[in-house]
């Protein structure tokens, strides 16, 4: 087989066999073929689409290109979930501990952040002594144990994945549907879940800024998981305003702990509630969405969701305690109001430049060697429909650094748009897929 005759069959619009699928994602990732003639083959794929069956062999492929996480000796279903990403997404803060009270197994690989926040490993990081550096058997022994682990991504889970992503990131190819459907999906399934809950964002805040490209990607997935035989399901959720009002790794943490003490914002904890409500049907612990959401609710109102993120915590070596006195977490020491420069109704906050104001202020990474403030970033006073009067207070940012406040307050106020109209929130919950 020569990958010259791969990339001149898909060039000309023809489908890849299972088996020039597996030789070009295999030889690449050992270093058998080159760059640029994978990156032909990138372009041929970005113009001329993939077939459902085509998108399922790259999906696995890539999956067995390294390691297939064992978890058969946990006990019971295991539910993974998985989100497409956004600004103030800490939903995995809150959720895992709440899934995980009501005894369905969270089984959670995570990664670190890239761009304007951290990831959930720099979240959970705000805790001291929290560690995410576990090997196999702690992490299976923790879940048996408590219900709930997480640990750091392995350099040898879907390493086709990593190769690819990083050459379609410089050869203009990352924004194809099923090539990125395969890439999530193949660390999906190579992390041994049972069953996936997918959470894809649409807005301004997301990768996936029109409501239909959201749900074309959700679709992809949902198919290739089927196919792969894993009960899949897609969330489309909102991500055209920051999710809740914090955004900032330690704030953030602080949110989700305001939301396991029954306290959280509306959208956060609907977000929390029907992703949660899907894990539990999933894992066969409630009938319909009816049931689920009242277990979940009964775990937050009893406090158990709460202890669970406790004894999670503690398991992987940090200080429990802090989750029931969080102002211990890392605080800023410049906390700066933003005045609304008019009377109005908040009509949009361009939700990515939100981001961007908590990498100014040091919330995120410009690159992979990039230091996190893990107790910088914003906090939402006003969100899109509320009323707003001149003077009043549209969001507080907590910085270390006089000049990088400054600097993400212009950028705040250029992000909010006040007008004189009332303006109708968007749904939390577009829809859900694979029901």
């Amino acid at each position: 087989m020569r990958m010259y005759d791969v990339i001149m069959k898909k060039r000309n619009g023809g489908e890849l066999s299972k088996e020039e699928i597996c030789f070009f994602v295999n030889g690449y990732t050992v270093g058998e073929i080159p760059d640029y003639q994978v990156s032909a083959l990138m372009m041929a794929i970005y113009f001329r689409g993939m077939t459902e069956k085509e998108t399922y062999e790259l999906t696995m492929a890539m999956a067995h290109s390294g390691d297939i996480l064992d978890l058969s000796r946990i006990q019971g279903i295991k539910v993974d979930k998985h989100s497409t990403g956004g600004v103030g997404d800490k939903t995995s803060l809150a959720l895992t501990p709440m899934v995980a009270a009501c005894g369905i197994p969270v089984a959670k690989m995570s990664g670190r952040g890239l761009g304007h926040t951290g990831g959930t490993i720099d979240k959970l990081e705000s805790f001291p002594g929290f560690s995410t550096s576990l090997s196999t058997e702690q992490f299976i022994e923790n879940i048996n144990r408590i219900g709930i682990a997480i640990m750091g991504q392995t350099a040898d889970l879907a390493p086709a994945d990593k190769k690819l992503y990083a050459l379609r990131d410089v050869t203009a190819t990352v924004d194809n549907m099923s090539l990125i459907a395969s890439s999530i999906m193949s660390k999906k399934l190579a992390a041994g879940a049972d069953a996936i809950v997918l959470d894809v964002k649409t807005g301004s805040g997301a990768f996936m800024k029109k409501k239909e490209d959201a749900l074309a990607l959700a679709e992809e997935m949902v198919k290739i998981g089927k196919n792969a035989g894993r009960k899949t399901i897609a969330v489309i959720s909102d991500m055209d305003q920051p999710l809740g009002y914090a955004v900032g790794n330690a704030l953030e943490v602080r949110e989700a702990i305001d939301t396991l003490r029954n306290e959280g914002p509306e959208d956060f904890v609907e977000l929390c509630l029907t992703l949660g409500s899907q894990m539990l049907i999933a894992g066969g612990k409630a009938e319909d969405q009816v049931n689920a959401r009242k277990m979940l609710l009964e775990v937050l109102e009893n406090g158990r969701a709460l202890d669970k993120l406790a004894e999670f915590i503690s398991a992987q070596g940090g200080d429990g305690e802090v989750v029931y006195h969080p102002e211990l977490l890392p605080q800023a020491s410049i906390q700066k109001e933003i005045a609304a420069p008019s009377d109005g109704y908040i009509g949009h906050i361009e939700c990515d430049e939100v981001g961007i104001c908590s990498l100014i202020l040091g919330g995120g990474r410009e690159t992979k060697e990039s230091e996190i403030d893990l107790a910088v970033g914003i906090v939402l006073n006003k969100k899109v429909g509320d009323k707003v009067s001149k003077g009043e207070t549209l969001a507080i940012l907590h910085g270390n650094d006089a000049k990088k406040v400054a600097e993400a307050e212009k950028r705040y106020l250029n992000a909010c748009t006040i007008v004189k109209i009332p303006v109708e929130k968007e749904p939390m919950i577009k829809k859900i897929i694979g029901m």
